[in-house]
């Protein structure tokens, strides 16, 4: 007879030896961890925990391969954070793992409908495969001159683009030699390829050197072996992956682990041609000659369809890709500021590419689904008209709904229901296009998991009538009753009720709105219970939490959901308290996991003050603006002293996407039954002679496009509406102007004097 598991004294054995080898009880070390967080039925996501063991497995390779090889040439992250010299180092004394925790910056470049990304470092370390290994460039001569692109301590690197492509360049110069690279993803044969282009100029005679390299920016990556073909035009590594050269080099070199780094052989190693290693170390490099005053081109190229693994893992597409039909129905913003501009237009294309048919909110670390971050995104894509590739997203979130009616990113996190059952309703207006009925029954199933899921509202407990304790947005803390939850879910009831309206479904209709109104009335019997806890008329995070960054989820009520008035107390208080205690040199700072600046969490704090008129949210707008990139990329979080990415994945697609809310808020914002509009632009732009346009942009409403034209002593605005815009009430405030309210639909322009 077999013992089921539990009857098995597994606590007594593992107490036993952990006492026999001296040694913490890991099962008290736990159980009092699990003191500091509410109660929960989930303590932390399987998805998260799995992501966790994944990258701290490649920091523990980090730890033994890096440290004690530092006379390797190692990505730009790793070269900064272990010079002891440098703001971005970081002691290793007691820390298991070696991870990027400085500078987690990169871009990608691809084609729009493709989900294979190549990406590109700051100094321009190329990593063509979903985390693989890399293509670098090096540049020296015979008496030991070296530009090494991840040793550069200044670079200049640009997102290149028009309505038909898309390139990262970068740019490194030392000692009388440079080295420009330009990365992008061509088709060929109707497949995906990643094309770089090398240009080399230099003073003198010199050789550069294209190496192959088992890293990339988070670290070690295996290349097993590396082979060049007879005719030194192919690069085979791991016997899979093919790299073309337009021309064969004069040289190739190879090197194993064992060995040490291919960059030591360069000057005297002999010729080789291929090199295995077991550690899984090799390195190769192909050198080409390069003649004093006549620039060098070198070209590579490397089908992205070339891994079969990844090929098989992510179908590329389901029509041919092509940056001008992705592009021609979107949003155009056209303001003085060239800055403020191009941010724009590198998030339009950021969006777009990481919408395939999925929303990846990164191209590495972020490569996967989740709700929350898909909502976000989407909320964006909707204002910008990208309405057909939004419909085909939704078509598949009831897919991702489970039996209980949960739409399932992670166990433990309950914001999810809300956030589909708002995003639908948002689709539905702003695209013009009605709630197909199979859409309406997963809401509706939506709607009944949240009645069933919430705790019980009788009682005196803080957290009566609530969502469950629970992991919430991860950035928030220790598994508590979030309000972030419950907001989501109030607005998802509110949005739900109004679509089963106009399907005629009146009673689902009354049932939702009782249920939103019941919620609502126990989030603000529970802020008031709670209120003696933090002393102040705040929204913290949960009823159990004093004020702390945490709160910064709760604003959520007043951006995007509107739940609260924009002069709520309440949430203006919040604002106030992030903006004392939790900002950092202009920014919000979130202690909480991330430890770093969020662009797309100072961006929500802008956003309430806009709609109170507080003029302190353009402050925030340019203090972002600062903080991105020079592809005009932001890392979900941001290192306060190095200002490179120290959390997540270096090119979040969530703060591209507030990006182009906060711009389409400056111009126009819904609020209540109308639209507010010019209420957040910013002085300078209505100088004398400026111009601006923005459209058409989508709101609740329908389609604008609105233009502004400056005058000496006059402000003239004008707008368009789409086909199907419902005229509102509109509000017109440009700032130091006077505010004029339009209600006849026949009115299409307004003429502001002095």
């Amino acid at each position: 007879m077999r013992l089921p598991w539990r009857w098995l004294p597994w606590k007594f054995v593992i107490r036993r030896l952990a006492r026999a080898h001296g040694v913490l009880d890991p099962l008290s070390l736990v159980s009092q961890i699990f003191k500091l967080a509410q109660p929960s039925e989930v303590a932390a996501p399987m998805e998260l925990v799995r992501g966790w063991v994944v990258f701290h497995a490649r920091g523990l390779l980090n730890t033994r391969a890096i440290q004690s090889n530092l006379d390797w040439i190692w990505p730009y992250w790793v070269q900064r954070q272990f010079d002891p010299g440098d703001t971005s180092f970081l002691p290793r004394a007691f820390s298991i793992t070696h991870v990027n925790l400085t500078h987690r910056n990169w871009t990608a470049v691809g084609l729009p409908d493709c989900v294979l990304y190549p990406i590109v470092d700051p100094r321009g370390l190329v990593t063509p495969f979903f985390d693989g290994w890399s293509l670098d460039g090096w540049v020296f001569d015979d008496t030991d001159q070296w530009l090494l692109p991840p040793k550069a301590k200044q670079a200049t690197q640009n997102l290149v683009y028009d309505d038909r492509a898309m390139a990262v360049e970068t740019l490194v110069e030392n000692a009388g030699m440079s080295l420009r690279s330009t990365v992008d993803v061509i088709l060929e044969n109707n497949d995906p390829v990643c094309r770089l282009r090398y240009l080399i100029r230099t003073d003198r005679r010199a050789r550069f050197a294209l190496a192959l390299r088992p890293c990339n920016p988070e670290g070690v990556s295996i290349v097993r072996s590396v082979s060049m073909s007879s005719d030194k035009k192919k690069w085979s590594v791991n016997d899979v992956s093919c790299i073309r050269f337009d021309t064969a080099p004069s040289r190739h070199l190879t090197s194993t682990y064992q060995q040490g780094d291919v960059y030591r052989r360069l000057l005297y190693g002999k010729e080789q041609r291929k090199a295995v290693c077991k550690a899984g170390l090799a390195s190769a490099a192909a050198v080409y000659d390069v003649k004093p005053g006549v620039p060098k081109e070198v070209e590579v190229r490397i089908s992205l369809l070339d891994e079969p693994e990844l090929g098989a893992a992510f179908p590329t597409r389901r029509r041919s890709p092509d940056w001008s039909e992705a592009l021609r129905k979107a949003c155009k913003l056209d303001v003085p500021d060239q800055r403020i501009r191009f941010l724009f237009d590198a998030a339009v294309r950021s969006i777009i590419l990481h919408a395939p048919l999925e929303i990846y909110p990164g191209p590495y670390t972020y490569k996967r689904f989740w709700f929350r971050d898909a909502v976000m995104i989407l909320n964006a894509m909707i204002s910008l008209g990208l309405h057909d590739r939004c419909e085909r997203t939704l078509e598949f979130f009831p897919e991702r709904q489970n039996h209980a009616g949960f739409f399932h990113s992670q166990e433990g996190e309950w914001d999810s229901n809300g956030q589909v059952m708002w995003i639908f309703r948002r689709f539905c207006d702003a695209a013009d296009r009605p709630c197909r009925p199979e859409w309406l029954k997963s809401l509706i199933e939506a709607a009944r998991w949240i009645k069933r899921k919430r705790t019980s509202a009788a009682g005196d407990h803080l957290h009566a009538g609530l969502l469950p304790a629970g992991f919430s947005a991860e950035h928030l803390g220790n598994n508590d009753y979030y309000y972030w939850d419950d907001f989501w879910s109030v607005a998802g009831l509110r949005e739900t009720a109004v679509l089963c309206d106009r399907r005629g479904d009146y009673s689902s209709a009354r049932a939702l709105r009782a249920e939103a109104v019941h919620l609502m009335r126990c989030i603000e019997k529970s802020l008031e219970r709670s209120r003696s806890l933090r002393n102040c008329d705040a929204l913290p995070a949960s009823p159990y939490r004093r004020m702390d960054a945490g709160a910064v989820g709760s604003i959520v009520a007043g951006y995007p959901l509107q739940l609260l008035s924009p002069q709520d107390s309440r949430l203006k208080n919040t604002v106030e308290f992030l903006m004392k205690e939790c900002f950092f040199q202009g920014a919000f700072f979130q202690d909480m996991v991330h430890s770093g600046i969020n662009a797309y969490l100072s961006l929500h704090c802008a956003q309430v003050l806009l709609r109170a008129g507080d003029p302190r949210s353009l402050e925030i707008l340019t203090k972002t603006a600062e903080l991105a990139s020079p592809t005009g990329q932001w890392p979900e979080a941001i290192h306060p002293r190095t200002l490179g990415g120290c959390m997540g994945d270096g090119q979040h697609i969530w703060a591209a996407a507030e990006w182009i809310m906060m711009l389409k808020h400056l111009f126009v914002r819904e609020e209540g039954e109308g639209l507010v509009l010019l209420q957040g632009i910013p002085a300078e732009w209505t100088l004398p002679g400026q111009t601006c346009e923005i459209g058409p942009v989508y709101t609740d409403f329908g389609p604008l496009t609105i233009r502004l034209q400056a005058e000496s002593r006059a402000l003239k605005v004008s707008w368009e509406p789409g086909g199907h815009l419902r005229q509102p009430t509109m509000d017109f405030r440009p700032p130091g102007w006077e505010s004029v309210r339009v209600t006849d639909p026949d009115t299409r322009e307004l003429t502001f004097s002095r």
